[in-house]
């Protein structure tokens, strides 16, 4: 390999050295923190024929350059590129700085709002549960609850319980926000509960109370203050736990000893709740009225135009939880309708941005691999679909960002429809798929084609994004923890045509992995013919996850067609047997997709079957895979190197020569 060719042409392909914040290699890649991912030629890389391939993973646009060659690659962009070298752990935290501002905010909400989701997500199902039980006109005339008595006071207790998270919304957020910003998480949720107590006029409440007059003042310092509540509301508690852990960490450090430990929760807690109620809420509350008027003049001025920014900006409005006051809106449009009046507009767009923002939920829960973003993906897209959508956003769309970014596009669509078909609602409801009951009877066919409509687009955009590329790493780097051997194996195999195996290959007798999961003796197997060495020495692998990769650089000299046994030989003339599972040849190859076949030369971390182990494992086979040594004769044994949880590409054991025997005299 020409080191500074392959250097130079890094340089050029990835947008200049002037684009490269921070670089860092491993054993096998280049891993570049990158100022901006557009400027990268990844196509023109791929095709490299001395690079192996490339993925993005932690923040990082990582290229595959090979054992033994990407040390020299990287000095030589050192020493003629100027690029900055890091660490790899100073590379990591420096891509988890990188992007914009607006990024890292929304990275802070989502890292709030994750401890929440489940009770959201709970409280979601269960208000759909309410709303189908009391919805009247969806099962015939009367409501369920109606026609059956006996159902109301289930329906009643699940409207408790589902509302409790909903209502008491600032308590959680205090809680979680306090935590992220290193405050103290009690005195959070204390501030989240006083945002939220009895003594404060609900905010659902407030249109009533004003028209009534019944709202409270305190006169503090000459100012005249409401006592109004934040169900529901997001900003202000935010707000509020950033202002209290700034107070409660700027006393910490200036007190010590007793006076801390009494000091410094109370002046905390007295500040705090100052600025909560007669500045933070305030401002907060003008903001929202500010955004619903201007809402209405915009759509009632502009027409299509209108519907398709309100739906645009929509689900972020969401976010900040400023939507609460949207009913202030809609109950005098819907008075109105005794007079003449067409009902309320912004019902239907908001159902449009509900229902676009489950799709793309549900569209990542049928791309990811990761179990917890599936469970949330599922669960929070069913919910939106619904009308609760703070599950699927806050858990799901915001932290991959870019469904977020789909689904505020494909509401746009859907609510300059509802602007152009005039569709209205004649009543609150379930902003979903369900809130066809709340629409004016004339509009419901069409509501209902143009939510159908909206989830289409929605679903389609994020489906095709999320195979992509950069959408399957987006999926793979914010599912939780990267799992980069598997995505060095996919880049690999993308590769596969211009393999050639390094000539230090010859003197490697090292067996890496081939496995994510825990190693364990061949004498634990319980397949006698593999447990007592009949067919050679080694270990096996107890798989987690993954797919099963090359252990050595090599070429395939037997391939089944069933997917369930590889044998290799290496380089160094190891000859192996991969046998995935115990008589896994009984499934013919289902659940199995092989990767390579008779005759392929592959390099050590590429791709030789992707399994379903769990479908594997439910069809009653043992996963267990032995990795052995089919020429064992022809060594000395082997020396085992790993044991217990191990990653694909750590040491799993060495082959040991045998000694050269003495020349005769």
């Amino acid at each position: 390999m020409d080191h500074a060719r392959v250097a130079k042409d890094v340089l050029t392909y990835v947008g200049g050295a002037e684009n490269i914040n921070a670089a860092a290699h491993c054993a096998t890649r280049l891993r570049l923190v990158l100022s901006d991912m557009d400027k990268v030629d990844q196509k023109a890389l791929d095709k490299d024929p001395d690079l192996k391939g490339t993925f993005i993973a932690g923040g990082m646009f990582q290229i595959i350059v090979g054992p033994g060659d990407v040390d020299h690659v990287f000095d030589e962009m050192i020493k003629t590129g100027g690029v900055k070298e890091v660490s790899k752990d100073e590379a990591k935290e420096q891509a988890a700085k990188g992007g914009n501002p607006v990024s890292r905010f929304i990275k802070v909400i989502a890292d709030i709002f994750v401890p929440v989701l489940p009770a959201l997500i709970a409280g979601g199902l269960m208000m759909a549960i309410n709303n189908v039980l009391t919805a009247e006109g969806l099962f015939g005339d009367k409501a369920l609850v109606e026609r059956w008595a006996w159902l109301s006071d289930y329906a009643s207790l699940i409207n408790l319980v589902s509302s409790a998270a909903f209502a008491f919304l600032p308590v959680l957020i205090g809680f979680s926000a306090a935590k992220r910003f290193g405050g103290n998480v009690y005195l959070g949720a204390a501030m989240g509960a006083a945002m939220v107590s009895t003594e404060l006029t609900n905010a659902y409440n407030i249109q009533q109370a004003t028209e009534a007059g019944e709202i409270e003042v305190w006169h503090l310092f000459g100012l005249t203050v409401d006592k109004i509540g934040y169900q529901a509301m997001v900003i202000p508690v935010l707000c509020v736990a950033w202002i209290l852990s700034f107070i409660e960490k700027w006393l910490h450090k200036r007190l010590s000893g007793t006076a801390d430990f009494l000091l410094t929760p109370l002046i905390t807690l007295l500040v705090t709740g100052f600025l909560t109620f007669v500045v933070v809420g305030p401002l907060t509350r003008q903001l929202s009225d500010g955004i619903t008027n201007g809402l209405e003049w915009l759509y009632n001025t502009a027409g299509p135009v209108g519907g398709f920014l309100f739906g645009l900006v929509y689900s972020p409005i969401v976010v900040t939880g400023l939507h609460q006051s949207f009913p202030a809106v809609e109950l005098p449009l819907i008075a109105k309708m005794s007079s003449g009046g067409p009902g309320s507009f912004i019902f239907p767009i908001a159902s449009m941005a509900n229902v676009a923002q489950g799709a793309v939920a549900l569209a990542v829960f049928f791309n990811t691999r990761d179990a917890k973003m599936k469970g949330l993906a599922g669960a929070g897209g069913v919910s939106a679909v619904f009308g609760i959508t703070e599950p699927a956003i806050f858990g799901v769309n915001l932290r991959l960002r870019w469904p977020f970014f789909i689904g505020m596009g494909a509401a746009a669509i859907g609510g300059a429809l509802v602007a152009l078909f005039d569709i209205h609602n004649q009543a609150l409801g379930a902003a979903g798929f369900v809130g066809f009951v709340s629409i004016v009877p004339s509009d419901i066919p069409t509501y209902l084609i143009l939510e159908v409509v909206t989830f289409a687009i929605a679903f389609a955009a994020t489906f095709a994004y999320a195979r992509s590329a950069k959408g399957r790493a987006s999926l793979a780097t914010e599912a939780g923890d990267v799992d980069e051997a598997a995505l060095e194996a996919e880049a690999m195999a993308e590769h596969a045509e211009h393999v050639e195996l390094p000539a230090e290959a010859a003197e490697d007798f090292t067996i890496t992995s081939p496995i994510q999961g825990r190693a364990i003796p061949l004498g634990d197997v319980e397949d006698q013919t593999f447990s007592s060495g009949m067919l050679g020495p080694g270990m096996a692998v107890v798989p987690a996850e993954g797919p099963v990769v090359s252990p050595v650089d090599g070429e395939v000299m037997v391939a089944f067609p069933t997917g369930h046994a590889y044998g290799l030989r290496s380089a160094s003339g190891i000859e192996l047997l991969i046998h995935v599972g115990m008589d896994t040849v009984e499934l013919d190859g289902k659940h199995f997709t092989p990767k390579v076949k008779a005759g392929d030369k592959v390099l050590r971390g590429m791709p030789l079957v992707e399994v379903d182990w769990a479908a594997v494992g439910a069809a009653g086979y043992q996963t267990v895979t032995p990795i052995v040594v089919s020429n064992g004769a022809t060594f000395e044994g082997i020396e085992e190197k790993g044991s217990g949880t191990i990653h694909r590409g750590d040491e799993l054991y060495g082959v040991l020569q045998k000694a050269a025997e003495p020349a005769e005299a």
